[in-house]
């Protein structure tokens, strides 16, 4: 199911002459590796960052430290400056963010384990989309990278 939802972005970006890249944390290269898996995707794929640390997150994608210190890697913000910070960085039309809690721990009440952000920048567009997932690591791990590549088809069929 995913490689189709991949097949389906990938051709999309290349009917659009666009190019993407990603920055990932939680899901640790699965997303690039799920759009490495379709064949062309280097008509639209140059370069793809996992920042799993915050270091990482600040010098690839240009997240800033207040906006770690102020709202945590697994926030809304962080989602939405990897998003903007990795397109730019890449010099791609659109981006993917991914931060959350694989598990199985490291969770709390106000994040839990599951909780994943999901960012996705076209095109000037940011919209970033709140998930809770549930199941082991991998699972989440899996339904982040399911969650994301819909998020890019449903940015890209809206044009932002």
């Amino acid at each position: 199911m995913q490689t189709a939802l991949a097949e389906k972005v990938v051709k999309m970006l290349k009917d659009a002459g666009m190019t993407v890249t990603t920055v990932e944390s939680c899901t640790g290269g699965l997303l690039s590796g799920t759009l490495v898996d379709v064949a062309g995707v280097s008509d639209v794929l140059n370069q793809a960052y996992v920042t799993y640390a915050n270091e990482a997150k600040q010098s690839l994608a240009g997240v800033k430290a207040e906006t770690l210190e102020a709202f945590g890697a697994v926030s809304e913000q962080t989602a939405r400056e990897m998003a903007e910070g990795g397109a730019k960085a890449a010099k791609a039309d659109a981006c993917l963010s991914v931060t959350g809690i694989a598990g199985p721990d490291g969770g709390t009440a106000e994040k839990p384990v599951g909780l994943v952000y999901i960012g996705c920048y076209v095109n000037g567009n940011t919209v970033v989309k709140r998930n809770v997932f549930s199941g082991s690591r991998r699972k989440v791990r899996e339904q982040s990278v399911h969650a994301a590549l819909q998020l890019l088809f449903e940015c890209l069929q809206n044009g932002k």
